[in-house]
């Protein structure tokens, strides 16, 4: 377990699968705050996150995941979640932000429902 979070980003299939680990906190919320942003900036609607290692998120980190997808929406894009483990599921659940965000189970089921950019 990491401390902090660290921030990967890899492209598949011309997709962008931004793979997180660590907290999504107020502290830590920042650092993919700046890195999704840079990828809007380079036109990248369609984006992935993959939260397999994520095993703390706070109101700060779900606002933030919040902003970003009203963002990619209004740009006619997309915030697809995949691999939330149990415990950061039932925070997304217990603020009923489980029915705004889109969330799958894998990345795979992520990448087959989410359009590639143009």
């Amino acid at each position: 377990m990491s401390i902090g979070l660290n921030v990967k980003i890899e492209t598949e299939e011309e997709r962008v699968i931004v793979r997180i680990e660590g907290r999504l906190d107020a502290s830590f919320s920042p650092v993919l705050e700046s890195k999704l942003r840079e990828l809007i900036q380079d036109g990248k609607t369609q984006i992935i996150l993959d939260f397999a290692k994520v095993y703390y998120l706070s109101s700060a980190g779900i606002r933030l995941l919040l902003s970003i997808t009203k963002q990619l929406s209004a740009k006619g894009g997309h915030l697809y979640f995949c691999s939330i483990n149990e415990e950061v599921m039932e925070i997304i659940k217990m603020a009923g932000f489980e029915r705004i965000l889109k969330i799958f189970k894998t990345k795979k089921e992520a990448c087959d429902a989410l359009p590639p950019d143009k």
